[in-house]
This record gives structure tokens, C-alpha cells and sequence, in this order.
């Protein structure tokens, strides 16, 4: 299939299970169970249909004749209506009652739900995942001290698990935002053709309590509590944003952990994965490009900007509905998805593969500790008499002399030996060396971690063991 456009999502970044999700056969085959479904609601509230055109209709749930319904699309040119038609021709004896009273969205809206819905647990289930990793490299590495940075120049240190906590936090707040936009997913129902009900009213001879009963058993039959209280034709195209905007979210997240990555390695301080063969350049063979995390970026940058379609979508809807939704949300929708679905599988991979190189981080660290300890310097100069305004001063001036030293001859920071040369301060070589302590200048970062992961991240993990154990695979 070389001859035509193949989308990048599904050749090279998304799952097989994510892209099931999303196909034709899943939505096809949703269709007939939406069907049975009212069907059977239809029964049970009364109307003339029986228990052997309901199980007719089950008999041919899977097995669906795509060759007679795209030959009737051709022809009528509208794709639920060919499906009926298709549907009917397996189910002769139930062909009358299938689709009865509803409107195109009871089938294609509810399974827009559906869909998003079990792609919301795929999503969680990766995550979550990638949630146990990142736990495991911030326990893993929670006392190694490691340069800090404001503005990416040097700050007061922390460690290589703290920072791996900022990481994971974020998708903290993410799950927390999934599980709100999961746990509020509800069905459109049998609303009809403006929302109204109205033929199902007509068909319950005016009861409203059974057609407020319909849309519940639909709900319960298909795994939902509940449907939308109101809605014109469609439900409201704002859920689309809802949920398009956790998807941004985690994107935002995985973004900034791949930002991260990228620039400690190229401080050679940590390094995503690279595999034997791996080729990092055509031209420079000795490279090891970051490129796992360099597309976590890029499928990110997509993500984040996908949100903007449900966005104008939503805003676009005129009274109860409008059809210039319908090719937006077969791209933005199922697209947005399939890219987080490579960014969380990429996330995972990276993160189970990360290589921390503690002799680099060790010496960028100590070349810059002087300065960091000039604070407890002074302390323990004034300690042994000296004047702390005096001392202030001095150690200023000495290390502006000792950066110039750095930045201008190239020459290694000789900070600690301009101090111990002066007799202002009373502090030996020896003496200063015992301050270059890396584990003094990290304040509560290891005991941050712990409460962290046992406090926040161990319960949510504990609670969801039985999705975790993943192992991502890349395609390319």
C-alpha cells in the first residue's frame, strides 16, 4: 500500500489495542449491540416485539455482511441506514424493529461515548503505568545529589529523585483529572431526532416515565449509569473538549518530562535509551540523538493543538445540531487519541530504560558546590570569630574572582582556594574541604521523595495493581 497516504499514527506510533478501539469494526459492531439494546428496552417496556427477533438479532451480532451494507452506502449514501439495511437482510424475522424510533446519533453518538470511554481506560491503564516506573526510578535515585536549576543556570542542589518527582506529580494531576472526566461519562440515550423524545413518546401512547425508563435500561445495558438529561439530536460536542483537553494534559506533562531528558543529556548526566544498532546520525556516527523523547515532544506539540477542534466544534453547533462536526471529530477525536497512546507507550519506554551517569553529575556538581556553600562557609568563619558583614563582603569579591576564573581563562573553580588563602576567615584547606558534603546542600529532598510515594503515589498504584506490569513497545 505504497500508492497512497497512510497516517503516521498508525504506522509508526500507535498501539494495536488503541487503534482496535477506534476502527470500523469496533464501531460497527457497537452499533449492533446499541440496537439490541433498544430492542430489548423496547420489550421490556411493552412494545410488540419478541424474545425470537431479539435473539435473531443477537445470533448476527458479530458476524456483520460489510460487503452488503458498503453496497447499499453506494446507493443510499447514508452509512446507518446501509447498516439497518444489512443488519435486516441477516435478521429477516427482526428487520421491522431494528433502529425503531431512533435517529442516526442514538448509534453513531452513543458509540462516539462508548469509544472514548474505553479509550479513557486504555489511557488510565498507561499512565498508571508510567506512574510505577517513574516511582520506581525516584525511590531508585532519591539521595543522589544533582545540580538544581532556575532559568536552567545552577541553583541550591536537590536530587535525581526529587526532580523525578516533579515528573510524576504532573501525572498526578493528570490521572486526577481523568478520573473525573471518566467517572462523569455518561450515554445520549434515546433522545430522538432534536432531543425531544418524540418518538418515543408516540411510541409508549404518551408515557413519559417510560421514556424516561428507556434511556436508563439503555444506560445499565451498556455498561453506563447514566445518559445526558437533555440533549438536541446530539449530546453536547463540550464533552468532546472535555475529554480532548485530559488527553492535552498529559501531553503538556509528557512534554516537559521529555524536555528535561533532552537537556540532561546533553549534560551527559542521564540518557534515554539507546539500543545497539540504534543509528543516532547519517553524517556523525558517534551521536546518540535523543529521539524518543524528541518525539514525545513533537506528538505532544499535535496533541495540545488537537484541542482546539472540539473547541471550535462546540462553539460552532447551531440549536440542536449541525453536520459540520462530523469529519472534525472523525480526525480529531481518534487522532488525538492515537497520538497519547504513542507518547504514553514512548514515556514508558524511556523511563524503563533511563541511564543515569552519577561520575557526570557528581563533578558538574562539585565544580559549582563552592559557590553553593559560601553561605555555610561564612557561618562557620563567624563561628571562629570573624565579622559577618566583613566576611560578606569578602567572599563576594572572591567569588566573582573565582567565576571570571571559570568563564574567562577556562580554569576550574578555585573558589575554596582563594578563601582558605585569606586570613580573614581562619578556615583551613582541610576544614573547607569537609563543607563539599554533597548530602548537606540538599535540604529535605530524599526524605521528600519517601513521604511523597508512600503518602500520594503508592495508594493510587496499590489501588490499581492489576493494570500495572506493562511493558511498551515502540515501532520505530
Amino acid at each position: 500500500m505504497n500508492d497512497r497516504y497512510q497516517s503516521p499514527l498508525s504506522e509508526r506510533y500507535a498501539s494495536k489495542e488503541m487503534q482496535y478501539i477506534f476502527s470500523p469494526d469496533k464501531k460497527f459492531r457497537t452499533w449492533r449491540k446499541l440496537w439490541i439494546a433498544l430492542a430489548e428496552t423496547e420489550k421490556e417496556l411493552g412494545l410488540p416485539i419478541t424474545q425470537e427477533q431479539i435473539d435473531e438479532l443477537k445470533a448476527h451480532a458479530e458476524d456483520i455482511n460489510y460487503d452488503v451494507a458498503k453496497e447499499k452506502e453506494r446507493l443510499v449514501r447514508h452509512d446507518v441506514m446501509s447498516h439497518v439495511y444489512a443488519y435486516g437482510q441477516q435478521c429477516p424475522g427482526a428487520k421491522g424493529i431494528i433502529h425503531l424510533g431512533a435517529t442516526s446519533c442514538y448509534v453513531g453518538d452513543n458509540t462516539d461515548l462508548i469509544i472514548m470511554t474505553e479509550a479513557l481506560r486504555l489511557v488510565r491503564k498507561k499512565l498508571l503505568n508510567v506512574m510505577a516506573e517513574l516511582t520506581r526510578f525516584a525511590d531508585a535515585y532519591k539521595d543522589q545529589p544533582t545540580l538544581a536549576f532556575t532559568h536552567f543556570q545552577p541553583a541550591q542542589p536537590t536530587t535525581v529523585g526529587k526532580r523525578a518527582t516533579l515528573w510524576l506529580n504532573d501525572l498526578c494531576l493528570d490521572l486526577e483529572d481523568l478520573d473525573h472526566v471518566l467517572s462523569h461519562m455518561k450515554l445520549l440515550g434515546s433522545k430522538g431526532t432534536t432531543g425531544t423524545q418524540a418518538s418515543f413518546l408516540e411510541l409508549f401512547d404518551g408515557d413519559h416515565e417510560k421514556c424516561r425508563q428507556a434511556d436508563r435500561m439503555i444506560a445499565e445495558k451498556m455498561g453506563f449509569e447514566e445518559c445526558y438529561p437533555v440533549s438536541g439530536q446530539t449530546y453536547s460536542r463540550k464533552i468532546d473538549t472535555r475529554v480532548l483537553n485530559v488527553l492535552a494534559g498529559i501531553a503538556q506533562s509528557a512534554h516537559k518530562f521529555s524536555n528535561d531528558v533532552r537537556l540532561l543529556q546533553h549534560l551527559k548526566e542521564v540518557e534515554e535509551p539507546f539500543e545497539k544498532n540504534q543509528i543516532g546520525s547519517s553524517a556523525m556516527a558517534y551521536k546518540r540523538n535523543p529521539m524518543r523523547s524528541e518525539r514525545i515532544a513533537s506528538l505532544s506539540n499535535y496533541v495540545m493543538s488537537d484541542v482546539m477542534n472540539p473547541m471550535m466544534v462546540a462553539a460552532t453547533q447551531w440549536f440542536e445540531r449541525t453536520l459540520d462536526d462530523s469529519a472534525n471529530k472523525r480526525l480529531s477525536i481518534p487522532e488525538g487519541f492515537l497520538a497519547v497512546d504513542g507518547i504514553l507507550d514512548l514515556y514508558l519506554n524511556v523511563v524503563d530504560g533511563l541511564v543515569v551517569y552519577p561520575k557526570v553529575i557528581e563533578k558538574h556538581f562539585m565544580a559549582e558546590l563552592p559557590f553553593m556553600a559560601t553561605e555555610n562557609i561564612m557561618m562557620d568563619a563567624v563561628k571562629a570569630g570573624g565579622d559577618r558583614q566583613e566576611l560578606h563582603e569578602r567572599i563576594r569579591r572572591l567569588s566573582m574572582e573565582a567565576g571570571r576564573n571559570v568563564k574567562e581563562k577556562g580554569l576550574d573553580n578555585n573558589l575554596l582556594e582563594l578563601i582558605a588563602a585569606d586570613p580573614a576567615f581562619g578556615l583551613s584547606m582541610e576544614e573547607l574541604q569537609k563543607t563539599m558534603e554533597p548530602s548537606r546542600y540538599v535540604g529535605r529532598a530524599p526524605r521528600q521523595v519517601e513521604e511523597f510515594l508512600d503518602e500520594v503515589v503508592r495508594p493510587v498504584l496499590d489501588a490499581n495493581k492489576e493494570v500495572l506490569g506493562l511493558k511498551a513497545e515502540i515501532n520505530v
